[in-house]
């Protein structure tokens, strides 16, 4: 599959984000350590699998902070210390763009009513709130990117805003293209095998009132949406034209697996969309470094924090089920950060290389947003707890090794055999650089 993409980003037919490196929640990591790690690895693996480096990156869950004193929103060090704003490390990696939910272009406080639900929550808005000063509502638009920057100008960083009236129109289940009654039922399956036979029927219907999926009656259906979607982006760009002074540009991002998984049909219309719009004068699709060489922008905007969750901010990655999650990652953030120091200043052999690089990997692995999403939301939340536990106390067990490599003993039997078996395991990114995680990279 990676092969594929390559060609075709080679051949100019479609243009490939890096993401972090194991999808990591940036503005709630402990350290910028951590968060130049993640980075810093995406754009190396992007690199080693497509030739070339990456212009542009989707970050975790849209999730952005900008630069303030930070104070960690669970355990006891409450010590203020100055974070760096995302955009900052993107600039210093050169990744030209990213992406933001239209809600941070506005400035508006989308935080939701969870906020109220969770201290830690409300706790770390209020860090963040003492030192933004909300401007005035401007209407921006949508459609065109800006710059981003919390530095007074430094460090800005291009970024291009989701569009939510075109992504409403797939995103919603009740009344976007997904709920149609004619496609296949995502919920509704066949006990034990699992096939699923029913459609949509109504997006509000009961499962036992599911009627029977007919295919022949798909073509049809794409076909109206497809041309629907493509003449609503016309229309789209046509007004936005007419409002701004520069070329106008739709940013339509969505989960992949909204595409063949959750909505089964999804494929096919994607590739009629492709289709439509082709046929249609003064419209075309391109990607967002091909129309930033066009169309640089001059606007500097310093965008709040948040991301593209439930609330607009932080919540389902930081409440009262996964607040344990993010006191085991900021210790284990601590110790990766103190090795990795130590190993650029004193080096050592080829044994403690491998303990720190399978700490890496541990720590990274660890720091998936993956497991609070799963837990948030209920969903194989025993298994992600379980994957959190498992990589911490692999993590702990790694310390301890390297620890008496450090002072020169001879690890105890087993130890190289599990570090072996764990290599093998957790194998990924390959021969990463513990050095990745040490304080000389923040030298910027």
């Amino acid at each position: 599959i990676v092969g594929a993409f390559r060609r075709y980003r080679e051949k100019g037919f479609i243009e490939i984000l890096t993401c972090a490196a194991t999808h990591g929640y940036l503005p709630l990591l402990g350290t910028d350590n951590s968060v130049y790690a993640q980075l810093a690895i995406a754009k190396q693996i992007h690199h080693k699998h497509f030739g070339v480096d990456p212009d542009g990156i989707w970050l975790p869950e849209a999730a952005y902070r900008p630069r303030y004193d930070w104070v960690p929103p669970v355990g006891k060090d409450k010590t203020p210390r100055t974070r760096r704003g995302i955009e900052e490390f993107l600039y210093h990696l050169d990744i030209h763009f990213f992406i933001v939910d239209s809600h941070l272009l506005k400035g508006g406080k989308a935080i939701g009513v969870y906020i109220d639900r969770f201290e830690a929550l409300k706790k770390l808005w209020a860090q963040f709130e003492k030192e933004y000063e909300p401007r005035e509502e401007i209407p921006r638009s949508p459609y065109q990117p800006y710059l981003c920057s919390s530095t007074g100008g430094k460090f800005a960083t291009p970024f291009f805003v989701r569009d939510p009236e075109t992504g409403l129109q797939v995103w919603s289940g009740e009344w976007g293209y997904p709920g149609n009654p004619a496609y296949l039922d995502f919920h509704k399956k066949h006990f034990p095998g699992g096939h699923r036979y029913w459609r949509v029927t109504d997006s509000q219907a009961d499962l036992a009132d599911k009627e029977l999926y007919h295919p022949e009656w798909i073509a049809d259906t794409i076909s109206e949406q497809s041309h629907h979607f493509a003449n609503l982006c016309a229309k789209v760009l046509n007004k936005a034209e007419a409002e701004q002074k520069v070329p106008p540009i739709i940013t339509a991002p969505f989960d992949t697996e909204l595409f063949g998984h959750w909505w089964f049909e999804g494929p096919k219309w994607l590739l009629e969309v492709a289709r439509q719009i082709s046929e249609i004068d003064g419209i075309a699709m391109t990607g967002g470094w091909s129309y930033l060489e066009k169309y640089p922008p001059d606007t500097v905007v310093q965008l709040p924090e948040g991301s593209w969750g439930q609330g607009g901010f932080h919540y389902i990655w930081l409440n009262e089920w996964t607040m344990w999650t993010w006191e085991h990652i900021y210790e284990a953030e601590k110790e990766m950060i103190n090795f990795a120091n130590r190993w650029v200043e004193k080096g050592g052999d080829y044994r403690l290389k491998r303990a720190l690089v399978q700490m890496g990997k541990e720590l990274l692995l660890l720091e998936s947003s993956d497991w609070q999403f799963l837990i948030s939301t209920w969903s194989a939340r025993d298994y992600a707890e379980r994957r959190i536990v498992f990589h911490y106390e692999k993590f702990k067990d790694l310390v301890r090794l390297a620890r008496e490599l450090i002072d020169g003993k001879e690890p105890p039997d087993g130890w190289m055999r599990e570090l072996e078996i764990l290599e093998r395991q957790d194998d990924i990114f390959g021969d990463i650089d513990p050095a990745l995680w040490a304080d000389k990279n923040l030298e910027f």
